[in-house]
């Protein structure tokens, strides 16, 4: 389980591939402190198992790598990764930390596309503050997201601003901007989307509820 709080925005270091699988190596020395072999962590919103020994773990590179099905590549963005594509990288919650953001699986239930993006006001530097991002919204889950509920983009907990019958938009602080894959995602970009499992649970229970009723 992980909070979609970013920790470090990581960067892919290679990529075998092996047919029905590959082994992608990544960087992320903060992520990796600690770490042991059997670990999770959350890449773009992928809940990944570290692979490596205590050993390869502990070598001072600050690399670590995770096998990835060919179904979870077909099914998500890191399909399109390459050597150099930054990533969003979070360990999973220890019990009894501060929730930051929400309840995120890293178990990604669609993808979206950037639509684009409204950048607001400008900074000294002439970089925008904030900006307010549209990204497209498939009808598998569409239905789950709701104006100020949650949603995890590539990863990361983000507050919807506006849910569209196939679009919504969120609104990114400088920080999310500055530590985070979606300060640079160019439109057209996929992005990783995982809905409220709590909105998961309330359809089930309500779908239940109304089977008993009938019957």
């Amino acid at each position: 389980m992980f909070t979609g709080i970013i920790e470090e925005l990581g960067e892919v270091v290679s990529i075998e591939e092996y047919g029905d699988s590959s082994r992608i190596r990544l960087r992320g020395p903060q992520v990796i402190e600690g770490a042991r072999h059997g670990d999770s962590i959350a890449v773009n919103g992928v809940c990944l198992t570290v692979v490596d020994t205590p050993e390869q773990l502990a070598d001072g590179s600050g690399e670590f790598s995770a096998d990835v099905m060919a179904e979870t590549l077909h099914r998500t963005s890191l399909g399109a990764l390459v050597p150099g594509s930054r990533v969003n990288l979070e360990r999973a919650m220890a019990l009894g930390a501060r929730l930051g953001g929400h309840l995120v699986q890293g178990h990604v239930d669609a993808t979206g596309t950037l639509l684009d993006r409204s950048p607001g006001e400008l900074d000294a530097s002439g970089k925008p503050r904030w900006e307010v991002l549209r990204f497209s919204l498939p009808q598998s889950i569409a239905r789950y997201l709701v104006d100020k509920g949650s949603i995890t983009v590539d990863g990361i907990s983000l507050t919807v601003v506006e849910a569209g019958d196939d679009w919504f938009t969120v609104s990114l602080i400088p920080a999310t901007l500055a530590l985070t894959t979606l300060g640079a995602r160019a439109v057209g970009e996929p992005v990783n989307l995982e809905v409220d499992v709590l909105a998961k649970y309330v359809e089930r229970l309500l779908a239940s509820r109304a089977l008993g009723d009938a019957s």
